[in-house]
């Protein structure tokens, strides 16, 4: 599947929110929160990269953002991945890894310090990412707390995500 990454448009929000929820309405470990995370990041600037995957016809097939994160023991320069979203008739084509790395490659170029991320770490590996013990979310088991370092050293303690991962729960 061919796709072109590039950042949204105020005209593609509508179809963001769209397939972020048809995305996630049969996922297991989501909670239909994921469309309010990326509208509220959004409406409080804080999106560091929102990217969309684009197809034939400009249709939008995905979409990732990535935003600011605290780090308990101070590095600074350390964004979330997330969340991802692929139409469910896109998925396993290509359109998530692209996301993915065109927007580590973009953070990279932005000379950040790293990405981090909570997810599935089979699929997450493939772009550098690992479990860290040292690296924790609020008790989420070690191994889907995962992190990419582009400058060391690598962060310890307790991670902290934008206000509006928890407006939207």
């Amino acid at each position: 599947m061919s796709t072109i990454i590039r950042p949204e448009a105020p005209a593609d929000i509508e179809a963001i929110r769209a397939l972020t929820d048809a995305a996630f309405r049969n996922v297991e470990h989501g909670d239909q929160s994921e469309a309010a995370i990326v509208d509220g990041l959004r409406e409080a600037g804080a999106m560091t990269l929102s990217l969309v995957a684009v197809g034939a016809g400009d249709a939008i097939l995905g979409h990732v953002a990535f935003s600011p994160v605290s780090i308990e023991s101070g590095e600074t320069g350390w964004y979330g991945l997330g969340p991802v979203s692929v139409w469910p008739h896109c998925q396993r084509r290509g359109v998530g890894t692209a996301l993915v790395a065109g927007g580590l490659r973009r953070l990279e170029e932005r000379g950040a310090s790293g990405c981090v991320l909570l997810g599935d770490p089979a699929f997450y590996a493939r772009f550098g990412f690992g479990s860290d013990p040292a690296l924790t979310y609020r008790g989420l088991p070690a191994q889907y707390v995962q992190r990419l370092v582009m400058v060391p050293p690598a962060p310890r303690g307790e991670i902290t995500y934008h206000p509006a991962f928890e407006a939207a729960a």
